[in-house]
């Protein structure tokens, strides 16, 4: 009879407690996240009605958006810090609570000033979410399950974007017309109604997540101390000041998961927050345009859902292997894309091979990845680095795209941002090429099998 004292702790047996508690904090990191996003994208399928009935123009929409991530670029360094110091829970909890009320604000708003102060407030705390969230799944998941529970579990963002979309779209076309078309009465109830899910979202959270079992006085369920897979040497212990933390900041590896994000932040910003605009403008309703725009979001589901089976089963954790594949196939995604000209329909069924591209490498560069490069007790500070390095792409993307609808018809602009978008997927492939070198040479130099 095997004496489970003896053995390794990632291959001991789950107890009753561990599994339920895990099944938990799961559901409940999982539900956080997608309740970010119901307090953060609303704004973005209200940019057409913001522009017609509130006397906003597209360059100050693209001010007010901008703002917000300017916000969440700085944000991610602050909250990656707190969160490696006091825990995810404090990030989840704090974040979300007040980025909840911050969008009851959005709800009454009227002017272009309210909406641009507020929006860099949430942008703050909204930047709190996703190193809360990996962090605070960080302890529960075993490396050989990492790839794929997390693949899963990742999607929750995707699942948050659907149903703004879904939600917020219905919400602001039906109280529109039922005010005899006030776009402002459909905005209002578009904030309120999603804020009303995520404030549900925030009391589950508070009875279901815990950062490790320690905290219920449970056995641990990762091994700390195991080295396998990490490109990065760093502390292992539970809190750290800033010279630690500033260390991993600094380690190559690092930034160039964040440059190589940055492509990606681009990527999925600029069509998160335009494409519905640019079907919009090419002749489909508001309404329309949400929905079709949410086909990139299906497909991304399955990419990343794909690309984190994958990383256990075929990969053995190699998450850099996986990224540079996509990115190739992110490439020649864009380039069917450029083949189909502005046709609204077209373009958002391509967008779909671009979303099944991109979400894979963006689910893992900050979740996966972002776990195994430093170990579970750096997850959170490793995920908040590499999301604000990458935060820098939808800043730019932003104003970029706002300018450029601003000064060109919707033709000209549809083809721009397609060619733009192949140069972000190159210049993806590039970076991941030298990051799957460098982690080559850092893995040998630890002694590990590469």
């Amino acid at each position: 009879m095997t004496d489970i004292s003896q053995m390794a702790i990632e291959d001991r047996p789950l107890s009753d407690d561990q599994r339920l508690w895990r099944g938990r904090v799961l559901l409940s990191t999982y539900l956080a996240y997608a309740g970010f996003y119901l307090v953060r994208k609303v704004f973005t399928i209200c940019k057409t009605t913001l522009v017609e009935d509130f006397g906003i123009g597209f360059t100050q929409v693209a001010n007010i958006w901008t703002a917000f991530l300017i916000a969440y670029m700085l944000g991610q360094f602050i909250n990656s810090f707190i969160g490696r110091r006091w825990g995810p829970r404090v990030l989840l909890l704090g974040g979300l609570g007040q980025s909840i009320i911050f969008n009851v604000i959005f709800g009454f708003a009227n002017s272009y000033y309210t909406f641009l102060v507020f929006m860099f407030f949430n942008g703050l705390v909204q930047a709190a979410g996703w190193p809360g969230a990996v962090g605070g799944v960080a302890e529960w998941l075993r490396r050989k399950e990492r790839g794929t529970v997390m693949g899963f579990w990742s999607t929750s963002y995707l699942v948050g974007n659907i149903v703004v979309k879904m939600l917020g779209g219905f919400l602001l076309l039906h109280f529109t017309e039922a005010y005899d078309g006030d776009g402002r009465m459909g905005v209002r109830y578009a904030f309120l109604g999603c804020t009303l899910v995520a404030f549900a979202i925030w009391w589950l959270i508070f009875f279901f997540q815990r950062d490790k079992p320690e905290d219920l006085g449970l056995e641990p369920i990762v091994d700390h101390q195991h080295p396998t897979g990490r490109a990065i040497a760093a502390s292992t212990e539970e809190h750290v000041g800033f010279k630690e933390y500033s260390r991993l900041l600094l380690n190559p590896i690092v930034p160039l998961m964040g440059v190589s994000y940055f492509s990606i932040k681009f990527l999925r910003y600029s069509l998160d927050s335009w494409l519905p605009t640019f079907l919009d403008l090419q002749g489909m309703d508001v309404d329309r345009a949400a929905y079709y725009s949410s086909i990139f979001d299906y497909a991304g589901l399955a990419g990343a859902i794909l690309a984190g089976i994958a990383l256990d089963r075929i990969f053995r954790g190699r998450w850099e292997l996986i990224c540079l594949g996509m990115g190739v196939g992110m490439v020649c995604a864009y380039l069917m894309v450029l083949s189909f000209g502005t046709n609204p329909v077209a373009l958002a069924i391509c967008f779909g091979a671009v979303g099944f591209m991109v979400y894979g490498p963006d689910t893992l560069l900050c979740g996966a990845a972002s776990v195994s490069v430093a170990g579970q007790r750096n997850a959170v500070a490793v995920a908040g680095l590499v999301n604000g390095i990458g935060s820098m792409g939808p800043v730019v993307q932003e104003q970029t795209f706002g300018t450029i609808l601003e000064q060109n018809t919707p033709e000209v602009a549809v083809n721009m941002f397609n060619g733009i978008g192949l140069s972000l997927s190159v210049l993806f492939v590039t970076v991941m090429l030298v990051i799957n070198l460098w982690i080559i040479v850092a893995r040998r130099k630890h002694g590990q099998e590469v």
